[in-house]
């Protein structure tokens, strides 16, 4: 049995994998600790085999008085916790990078991929202050202290909020959507789930990049979400050249069209995916 002490309990995955623990038969025992404040450093880490570090700040903001903030919860916290672990004798240290870190999304038509010699090149605050806490802590990984970085794509499921619960609500009111092709680096939350399990029961450490076994269009969620709602969408590709044009000078099209992907062979996916695409949609829509 593994004892894992887990942060940012209240979150989305951090929700989602105390559900996926407690679904049964599963080899790890989770405890959780608060990170806000100071009280943090009172907890005994060496109890723990892993800490999971899940808290942070999770979205782009462009505001720069959050700028130090970023820093200070995505960065420095990180780093705090690691060398408080590392010092307690725990054997694992788990940490929750995103993608952001390799910066904005492919412009439409673009589809070059993210592969092991990628650098990184984030473009804000919330990406270079992932990119920090992630390098950081690989430098700290030894024979006696693990260290993990799972630079997670979007992450869906039921209940997630953010874009992907507007494009399912989308799909449940509009009559026509726009049939124009992208791909996307996705993963459903028990996928994620499962990939976190298996990097704590086999107590792995690297770079992880996690994804779906398919690459993901914003057309083809909003036809299967359609599809489960008993909708029928017509899709029109008569303004795709608008689309295209605008693209060029709204950034927030790229973020609805654009493409972003890992190569498939860095991410192994057939080993840790226990939902396909379409059920995995079918999923997310409860209360979505």
């Amino acid at each position: 049995m593994k004892k894992v002490l887990v942060t940012g309990e209240n979150g989305y995955i951090g929700n989602k994998f105390k559900e996926w623990v407690q679904s049964g038969n599963k080899e790890i025992e989770l405890n959780y600790v608060s990170v806000r404040g100071e009280e943090w450093r009172k907890t005994d880490f060496s109890a723990y085999d892993t800490v999971l570090h899940l808290a942070g700040i999770a979205h782009v903001s462009r505001n720069p008085k959050l700028k130090e903030l970023y820093y200070k919860i995505n960065r420095d916290l990180t780093i705090k916790l690691a060398e408080k672990a590392k010092k307690e004798n725990v054997k694992q240290f788990i940490f929750m990078s995103s993608i952001i870190v390799y910066g904005l999304d492919n412009k439409i038509g673009d589809y070059s991929s993210i592969n092991n010699n990628t650098i990184p090149a984030p473009v804000d605050f919330y990406g270079d202050s992932k990119l920090q806490a992630d390098l950081q802590i690989q430098s700290m990984n030894s024979k006696e202290f693990k260290t993990a970085v799972i630079r997670t794509p979007i992450v869906y499921g039921p209940e997630c909020k953010g874009n992907f619960k507007k494009i399912i609500n989308l799909a449940k009111i509009t009559p026509i959507f726009i049939d124009l092709d992208n791909k996307r680096s996705m993963i459903y939350i028990d996928n994620l789930n499962c990939l976190i399990e298996q990097i704590i029961s086999s107590k792995s450490s690297g770079v992880f990049y996690p994804q779906n076994t398919e690459y993901v269009s914003t057309k083809q969620i909003i036809e299967v979400a359609a599809k489960y709602s008993g909708r029928k969408i017509y899709f029109i590709s008569s303004f795709n050249f608008l689309i295209k044009l605008a693209s060029k000078k709204i950034s927030i099209i790229n973020k609805i069209f654009g493409n972003k992907i890992y190569e498939k062979d860095i991410s192994k996916s057939n080993q840790y995916q226990v939902c396909d695409f379409e059920t995995s949609i079918k999923k997310s829509m409860i209360n979505n």
